[in-house]
């Protein structure tokens, strides 16, 4: 599931990428459902490290036994790890199996990637403990694995070969990240069979998350279409600064927050506000927090006395101050 939040960091990333190219394309709202489509991919391809560790496990065994001098460990090695309940589940789901199917072809060309990581994973501390519980049951075996995804998702050869495959998932990884490992997390031991639906970033039959898919079309539309008239507005009202010095980052903010509040009536406009002041503070310099909020109070009362913001349902902010100076 993509928070609102997240698609608004999107929105922001796809209309600078049209200024920074010099133009905006007929394509630009086709590539950002394209990049949106991939986090799906992205998401996938964390979690295919779960089982494919499993594999590489099986396999390192089976060399282990194979050494012209095995050890005794080597003989009979500790199979706890191939026998973890949350993890054989995990590799029988039938959704995920065909995801990782799709999308998952990364560690198929990089096994040797996984194999260095399961000899280290060996070492630690996470996976000694977890063998010398006497007995493991569901709960043991889940938390061990919630434990290697993290210890996964901060290997630094793994997130770059997954990083690789797209200049923007630098961004997005650690938010996919932690969106995965708090899924992997609430799990339960009755949900997790072969007919379980296997939650992905965006997915289209789950009406929120395409309620909060066409919010982002909407914002990306009706930005791209108010670009020259928000430009204007900002134009307009400095005093004593130049529209040029303006940092670009802060006019794509207060075009998406005008697109915002003059096209989603349910959303109140305080909460508007204060979410491009956060965007602000991510995306852009110390003070925008400053000029945006107070260029957009200026704003938001034009607007109101030209009609064109118009909010329904409960808990809307109405009375904004009157008079409000940057």
């Amino acid at each position: 599931m993509l928070s609102r939040h997240f698609l608004r960091c999107k929105v922001l990333q796809a209309l600078y990428a049209t200024q920074i190219d010099g133009k905006e394309s007929v394509d630009t709202p086709r590539d950002f459902e394209y990049h949106i489509g991939r986090l799906n991919e992205l998401g996938i391809l964390q979690v295919a490290l779960l089982p494919k560790m499993m594999q590489m496990a099986e396999r390192v065994f089976e060399e282990g036994r194979k050494k012209f001098r095995p050890t005794q460990a080597d003989k009979q090695p500790n199979l706890k790890f191939l026998n973890n309940i949350f993890l054989t589940r995990l590799s029988d789901v039938f959704e995920l199996k065909k995801d990782i199917e799709r999308w998952g072809g990364c560690w198929e060309t990089n096994e040797d990637m996984v194999r260095e990581a399961f000899i280290e994973f060996r070492q630690t501390k996470i996976y000694g403990d977890y063998l010398s519980f006497p007995e493991c049951d569901f709960k043991t075996d889940h938390e061990f694995v919630v434990n290697l995804f993290r210890w996964l998702m901060n290997k630094e050869t793994l997130v770059g070969a997954m990083q690789e495959r797209s200049l923007l998932w630098e961004d997005d990884f650690e938010q996919i990240a932690q969106y995965n490992f708090m899924m992997l997390k609430a799990i339960t031991e009755d949900q997790l069979n072969e007919a379980m639906q296997w939650p992905i970033m965006y997915d289209k039959r789950i009406e929120k998350d395409e309620a909060d898919m066409e919010f982002a079309r909407m914002l990306l539309r009706e930005s791209m279409a108010l670009r020259e008239e928000t430009d204007d507005m900002i134009r307009q009202r400095l005093q004593g600064w130049e529209f040029e010095r303006v940092a670009l980052m802060d006019k794509l903010l207060i075009n998406m927050a005008v697109a915002e509040l003059i096209h989603c009536p349910t959303i109140p406009e305080k909460v508007t506000i204060d979410e491009y002041i956060e965007l602000s503070k991510e995306f852009s310099t110390e003070r925008s927090k400053l000029f945006i909020n107070g260029l957009l109070d200026k704003l938001l009362l034009e607007l109101r006395k030209q009609g064109r913001v118009k909010k329904t349902g409960r808990g809307l902010l109405n009375n904004m101050d009157e008079d409000t100076s940057l």
